[in-house]
């Protein structure tokens, strides 16, 4: 895993834009002209079921009606009022199961109107202009808390900052983002777009990020409670889970969306782990950008292997065709035995009165670089001791309003314990909390 093989491949300095162009974009803009022939597909349903199937309740008959007339900005404005991340979630939300799965043409057709591809289009249009379209309210004087500067933070934090109030993001890392900065393939947010999305967030105003100030005994959520006015707490999930299995703590064995961390801000040093044979173990869209990135980079095979079969699998049917397009060999009925020196041994599975059973007959990979892709968990330690808010399915439980069981301390996001794992979800958590704690903070 030498410096050089790094350099090899992507050059000695290469940089994320770099990898990127390497790797090939998923999916390339459109024109103004494939625009507009798109939109003139939709049939501005009302009561339109691809609203419904949209977390932030985007206008999307609305929207895409503006990008026909002619009126990119207003199309852009209409999504970003109800998802301030709409270029970052037009990249990485999984569309075709969400609005596009519940999109007429779909129904009639096969063949739905393409709403990320659109979202995309009036988002970045507005962004190029470097246009701030959003306003504060009369400043309240209140201050609130939020930590953690991923989509669910930023969120909360831009809806705060637009209804009058000034906040204080509290960021454990170096940049903000939170997975859309360390957790996305590189292929599906290129040209630095993460960071460029955080800057036109924070171009609203009145909001401060402290980087590298976790979440911990040096600032403590009772500390937070006392200085602010209230705290929302967007701090997902900080624990890879675990395989359980044996060898899995040698080295050459990493979790998967470290890799793609490492990537993401390190490309050379990432590069080169990509060799030789590659085994990524799990079923969801992050073992699929891991498996994929590391096969574009060199590796000679790259196997994905999941327990179960490919109706269960967690990622998406584009995302398995777009992997396997790209080299990534799945295999199914496959669970992780233990890992040895330079090979992988896994357990055939079967169900069994819809249990899933390792069976005995054994089956051996070969392997110098093993991805675990396995989900992660809640860390809780930093909202220890007795001051941290009740818990519920080892998350952070929330009421209808993300208010925690503490006054004044709201929750959104991976940590909580209701909704899906998606940035989009997040995001409607975070929106939805700000409106929460400005209705709390005016009784």
């Amino acid at each position: 895993m030498s410096e050089g093989l790094g350099e090899q491949i992507l050059g000695k300095h290469a940089s994320v834009a770099e990898v990127a162009i390497k790797l090939g974009e998923m999916a390339a803009p459109l024109s103004r002209d494939e625009a507009r022939v798109e939109a003139d597909r939709c049939y501005f349903c009302y009561d339109a079921p691809c609203v419904e199937a949209c977390p932030t309740g985007i206008d999307i008959p609305g929207f895409i009606g503006k990008i026909r007339t002619g009126n990119v900005r207003g199309s852009a404005v209409t999504i970003l009022e109800s998802n301030i991340f709409g270029g970052g979630c037009a990249r990485v939300c999984p569309t075709e199961i969400l609005c596009e799965e519940a999109c007429v043409r779909e129904a009639q057709e096969g063949k739905p109107v393409t709403i990320g591809s659109l979202q995309r289009y009036a988002t970045d249009v507005l962004m190029a202009t470097g246009e701030q379209p959003f306003t504060r309210a009369p400043l309240t004087g209140k201050r609130i808390a939020v930590v953690g500067a991923g989509p669910a933070g930023l969120a909360c934090a831009h809806r705060l900052a637009m209804l009058g109030h000034d906040v204080v993001v509290f960021e454990a890392r170096p940049k903000p983002g939170g997975l859309n900065e360390y957790g996305i393939a590189a292929y599906k947010v290129v040209d630095d777009f993460a960071q460029r999305e955080v800057a036109f967030i924070l171009g609203i105003g009145g909001i401060t990020i402290e980087y590298e100030t976790p979440l911990g005994p040096d600032l403590t959520l009772d500390h937070l409670r006392q200085a602010f006015d209230a705290v929302f707490l967007a701090i997902g999930l900080a624990d890879p889970n675990a395989l359980g299995v044996p060898g899995e703590d040698q080295a050459g064995v990493m979790d998967a969306l470290g890799f793609i961390e490492l990537l993401r801000q390190d490309p050379v040093q990432a590069a080169a782990l990509a060799r030789g044979n590659v085994i990524v173990i799990g079923g969801g869209n992050t073992a699929i950008d891991a498996a994929t990135q590391v096969r574009l980079l060199g590796a000679e095979t790259v196997t994905l292997a999941y327990r179960r079969g490919p109706e269960q699998m967690g990622a998406t049917k584009v995302e398995q065709e777009w992997a396997q397009t790209h080299g990534v060999t799945i295999r199914h009925w496959l669970a992780p035995v233990a890992i040895e020196h330079s090979a992988v041994a896994f357990g055939r599975t079967r169900l069994d009165a819809g249990k899933l059973v390792v069976t005995d007959e054994r089956v051996t990979l070969p392997a110098d670089l093993v991805l675990k892709a396995v989900g992660q968990s809640f860390l809780p330690e930093p909202l220890t001791p007795a001051s941290a808010p009740a818990s519920f399915a080892n998350r952070i439980g929330v009421d209808q309003t993300y208010q925690t069981s503490l006054p004044g301390v709201f929750a959104g996001g991976d940590c909580v314990s209701a909704g899906e794992d998606l940035t989009v979800q997040a995001v409607a958590h975070g929106r939805d909390a700000a409106i929460a704690i400005n209705r709390y903070l005016s009784t």
